[in-house]
């Protein structure tokens, strides 16, 4: 079985082609950089006015360079979903000074950029280009998705969700959804698979959030996998997110914002997570997502940490372990999204 997995990250989309009969360390990896980095770069070498079409992705750098493009003077116009990469309120993006596409106006003299997180076309294009078969049975992507609902803001909705999903002790593996199980309001992977389906291929790809693909990922590690009670903890650019651990199944997990967060305080919180005593409170009011606990853990036998952040791991007294499943500290997410596609 030959299998794609695709981690969009904030600084960086990680991508693994994995064949079941060979080794997970001989598997093709790319790093490439996050699609809102080279899209917000195409503004920035635009001189006229925009017309953005496409789906909704991660928005990342895309709205402020919008901005700075309309502060010299251009015109920004969007179609409705795609101007859902802005704010998922149409009316607030509007706010902004954006326009909403209106089919009986002419745009030919705009400049056009097409959104989306995934591109699979460019991705075979690159790939033939190295004489690989672009062919796979399986296709698993992974994006980092709060979910939408009118009446919540997005960090209490997201933990409202992750709440919901961890009500009794679960396999990471679980938060993967395979078919007809994906909720409307993740827009994010509805908009991934929309994608996936717009270039051809049928079959549902398997999507996931990207902070549980990399703990997923992470119980895979040649450490991990020795041990019984620990912590996995994935610290990325803008969102922290931990997980207890025991008999395999998550028992506890908490997220918060990694700029809120220094060694004490990360320290504090894993030990507290580990024991049971930490309150979605106490994560909240910190300005984090927050908390939930189902049992504490027997001991920490050690955390393992992944994420372009994991650095901050070092400045805890924690004993601690930098996750590498299949060899690699970038492939943790991709690695997660395999083992979950191979369930």
């Amino acid at each position: 079985m030959r299998i794609l997995a695709i981690d969009v990250g904030t600084g960086t989309q990680d991508i693994m082609i994995y064949d079941t009969e060979k080794e997970l360390e001989n598997s093709i990896k790319l790093v490439l950089p996050s699609p809102h980095l080279f899209i917000s770069q195409q503004i920035r070498d635009i001189e006229n006015d925009i017309y953005f079409e496409g789906d909704i992705m991660g928005g990342g750098k895309i709205k402020n360079t919008i901005l700075e493009h309309m502060e010299k003077g251009y015109k920004v116009v969007m179609e409705p979903t795609c101007a859902k990469t802005i704010r998922d309120d149409i009316n607030q993006v509007k706010s902004f000074g954006i326009e909403i596409a209106d089919e009986n106006e002419d745009y030919e003299s705009y400049s056009k950029i097409k959104l989306g997180d995934i591109n699979l076309t460019k991705l075979s294009e690159f790939l033939l280009g190295y004489d690989l078969e672009f062919d796979f049975d399986k296709i698993a992507i992974a994006v980092q998705d709060h979910g939408y609902n009118e009446n919540m803001g997005d960090r209490d909705f997201r933990f409202e969700k992750i709440r919901e999903k961890v009500s009794e002790p679960i396999s990471p593996l679980e938060f993967g959804f395979r078919g007809d199980d994906l909720p409307e309001y993740f827009t994010r992977m509805q908009s991934v698979r929309r994608q996936v389906a717009s270039e051809g291929i049928e079959e549902l790809p398997l999507v996931m959030d990207t902070k549980f693909a990399s703990i997923a990922g992470m119980c895979f590690d040649e450490v991990a996998k020795e041990l019984n009670s620990y912590i996995v903890i994935d610290i990325g650019n803008g969102h922290t997110t931990a997980a207890s651990i025991e008999d395999g199944k998550i028992q506890g997990v908490f997220e918060h914002h990694t700029s809120s967060l220094t060694g004490e305080s990360l320290e504090r919180y894993l030990k507290r997570l580990a024991s049971g005593e930490i309150t979605h409170e106490e994560v909240y009011n910190d300005h984090g997502h927050g908390a939930h606990v189902l049992n504490p853990i027997s001991e920490i036998q050690k955390v393992i940490v992944s994420g372009p952040k994991r650095e901050l791991i070092e400045k805890t007294n924690l004993d601690w372990h930098h996750a590498a499943p299949g060899g690699d500290v970038m492939m943790t997410g991709t690695v997660g999204l395999i083992k979950t596609i191979l369930g």
